[in-house]
């Protein structure tokens, strides 16, 4: 899993309505309120922006990931890609503990649950630098807090994570969509529904999700790639608001071979309409509405 802990502006009102199409299973009689963009357009890890945005970056140490291993701020850094800021995480590891840094961001504000969540993300099947081979974990996920062992209200959405590498017992490439009830994490104990693409997908690909009426879909450029419902032994959907999580982290260093080992997952821009489902092209084209408009960052999901 994840992690355990774990403006709108007025240019807005330029976008088609044409574009807002509705997914299938779209919540009869769910309005829409509000939204977030960001199209991460900062200076460094420190920049003030990202506070008053409602972004955290984490630091310290903690789970997931490699036990002694330090969640490094400094990783996380804002370089041009193809003539555009994005949001680059960079971790690595001498495969040691102590030679490990891992990296998060966040949105720990609780305000994410149904509605359509999409974001253009980079991932690397290689190291930028240092041998090859590590079980690296690229992610994009929301999440709530585990109260205690078994919390029946938990409540988790992975719309990726990626293990080049592979690990849990995969030998990978693996890509994972895994929707929570909930966990105890010592021993190890969970109630969940996952998926899985097989496959390597390097490079820029566009993730999206819709949480609405009972189903949390899962798609991959466009393609649907799960679907997990309310049936089974257990509930999958969301019970509670989550906040809304990036991190690349170490499952284990078993396969380090020497040297240090960097390596990135890129974000170009996220993006979350609150209680409104669309298609995965609809929710591109809003984010392609508000670059094109000059929006670098836009919320007014506010309280409702």
């Amino acid at each position: 899993m994840s992690t355990s802990g774990k403006f709108r502006v007025a240019a807005v009102a330029a976008l088609s309505v044409a574009a807002l199409a509705v997914a299938p299973g779209a919540a009869a009689g769910a309005a829409a309120c509000g939204a977030l963009f960001d199209d991460f357009h900062y200076g460094s890890h420190i920049d003030g922006l990202l506070g008053r945005h409602g972004w955290q970056v984490r630091s310290g140490a903690g789970g997931p990931g490699v036990g002694g291993a330090r969640w490094a701020p400094e990783g996380i850094t804002f370089p041009t890609s193809d003539g555009d800021k994005v949001l680059q995480l960079a971790s690595t590891t001498d495969g040691t503990p102590a030679g490990t840094t891992q990296t998060e961001i966040m949105q720990p504000g609780r305000r994410f649950f149904e509605g359509t969540y999409a974001a253009r993300i980079r991932f690397s099947d290689a190291p930028v630098s240092g041998p090859d081979g590590d079980r690296i974990n690229q992610t994009f996920f929301t999440i709530s807090p585990l109260r205690y062992d078994n919390d029946p209200i938990y409540s988790e959405l992975d719309f990726s994570e990626y293990l080049p590498n592979g690990g849990w017992g995969e030998a990978g490439p693996v890509n994972f969509q895994t929707s929570w009830h909930t966990y105890t994490p010592e021993p190890w104990y969970a109630e969940n529904k996952s998926d899985s693409q097989r496959r390597s997908i390097d490079g820029w690909h566009f993730v999206v999700a819709t949480v609405s009426g009972g189903h949390v879909r899962y798609y991959i450029d466009g393609a649907l790639v799960a679907d997990h419902d309310r049936s089974g032994p257990f509930d999958v959907y969301p019970r509670q608001n989550m906040s809304l999580n990036f991190n690349q982290w170490f499952i284990d260093l078993t396969q380090h071979s020497g040297g240090t080992s960097t390596y990135l997952e890129q974000v170009d821009w996220v993006y979350y309409a609150k209680n409104e489902v669309l298609t995965p092209q609809a929710a591109t084209e809003r984010a392609a509405s508000y670059r094109s408009s000059g929006v670098r960052f836009a919320d007014d999901l506010g309280g409702c």
